[in-house]
């Protein structure tokens, strides 16, 4: 079993981000498209935004490092390094105070009229 440092990978893809053009970098650390499970680690500059999109599943939260704003039309969560959320299951939209890096997890919800994907 491989063991990542999520402080080093945050740490290289904030150096990335700021390389950006767009001022964001994320690397999936683990799952990918065809697992239900993805874990993506997200580095955005201050002031950049994932604009508002929905989750695929049930999805988690985790600031690695730096300040960001988490919003939905039901509320808004400011949350720093350490902290902790669930996604609520609606649209929503990430905002970086200051330059921030975050883990973000999704458990694709299965669907059962597909019997491959069991």
């Amino acid at each position: 079993m491989e063991t990542v440092s999520l402080v080093s990978l945050a740490a290289r893809e904030l150096e990335l981000a700021k390389e950006a053009h767009n001022g964001r970098s994320s690397i999936t650390v683990y799952g990918g498209r065809d697992r239900h499970l993805r874990q993506t680690l997200i580095a955005l500059l201050a002031g950049q935004r994932l604009p508002e999109h929905a989750s695929p599943g049930d999805a988690t939260l985790q600031v690695i490092s730096g300040r960001i704003v988490l919003s939905t039309e039901a509320g808004r969560w400011e949350l720093r390094s350490g902290s902790f959320v669930g996604i609520p299951d609606e649209v929503h939209s990430v905002d970086a105070l200051e330059d921030a890096t975050f883990l973000l997890s999704v458990a694709k919800t299965v669907s059962h009229s597909d019997p491959h994907e069991a």
